[in-house]
């Protein structure tokens, strides 16, 4: 080999020796610097992530606006949007397919045994011809109110919903609403607590007490509201827990109170049921 080949030879393994630690000093500084550069991604990301969800928030969503409808023509895709399931659209189609009508709220509930809940947010929305709203005021005026005596009614605490249903107005919804409510409280004080049974219109609260009142439990001892403990008043059906830690708190810290209406102060106090709350509580002096 001549001087020139071995020359050559030097200078081609120089130049390998050359890349091989350029190689391995890029891969040093590449891992050296790589978890800072992947902090600097993970905070940009999540800048991006941030700005995407101010973007979204404040973009208006879309909601389904409900206009006024007959129910008897209620379509598929609209009962689907106003939350009824398709079973309770069929029970409403299979009443139509025999020729008959729906004519007020409570013929749409029994039909379809759709939920309160549900019924509750579209009811306003039912729209029924002139004359069928005509029609049904007339009869409900037309119904006479047979006045009996004390003796002869029968006592609400223990009306079965057979007998609530032979009272115009109180439909199978109903009457179940009625035990249902019943059963809640662990059964009425006074007629007057059927005010709190929802979807019961004072003209059919009417029918009810001509024939009915509440005659057992009516004489349960009343509690001192100044003296009466968190238990205590939780009890009472028309307090949460909530309610009945910030009425005994007030209480307290007023060292008792002169009248329910005191406790209107607080700003989740019923002021409108106090008169079914002193059905368990009373203050004495």
């Amino acid at each position: 080999m001549t001087i020139s080949q071995q020359n050559g030879v030097f200078l081609l393994v120089g130049l390998i020796i050359v890349c091989l630690i350029g190689v391995l000093y890029y891969n040093y500084n590449y891992y050296k610097l790589s978890p800072y550069q992947s902090l600097i991604d993970t905070i940009a990301q999540q800048k991006i992530d941030s700005l995407k969800i101010i973007k979204a928030e404040q973009k208006p969503s879309y909601q389904y606006k409900i206009y006024p409808f007959n129910p008897n023509f209620l379509k598929e895709g609209k009962a689907y949007r106003l939350g009824l399931s398709a079973e309770e659209h069929n029970r409403l189609i299979a009443f139509r397919d025999k020729g008959k009508w729906i004519n007020s709220v409570e013929d749409f509930q029994n039909v379809t045994q759709v939920s309160d809940e549900i019924l509750k947010k579209i009811l306003p929305y039912f729209k029924f011809p002139d004359w069928v709203v005509e029609q049904q005021k007339a009869k409900r005026q037309s119904e006479p109110i047979i006045i009996l005596s004390y003796k002869q009614k029968q006592d609400l605490n223990i009306a079965t919903a057979e007998d609530l249903q032979k009272i115009s107005g109180v439909g199978e919804v109903l009457s179940k609403r009625i035990i249902a409510y019943r059963d809640k409280i662990g059964k009425f004080r006074s007629d007057i607590q059927l005010k709190d049974v929802w979807g019961l219109k004072y003209d059919v609260i009417d029918k009810i007490t001509a024939k009915m009142k509440v005659k057992s439990n009516n004489e349960q001892p009343k509690i001192d509201i100044n003296q009466a403990s968190l238990i205590e008043l939780t009890e009472v059906p028309y307090f949460d827990y909530e309610l009945a830690r910030e009425i005994f708190q007030f209480i307290k810290v007023n060292q008792g109170i002169n009248s329910f209406e005191e406790l209107s102060k607080l700003q989740q106090f019923p002021t409108s049921k106090i008169d079914r709350i002193k059905l368990y509580l009373a203050i004495n002096k």
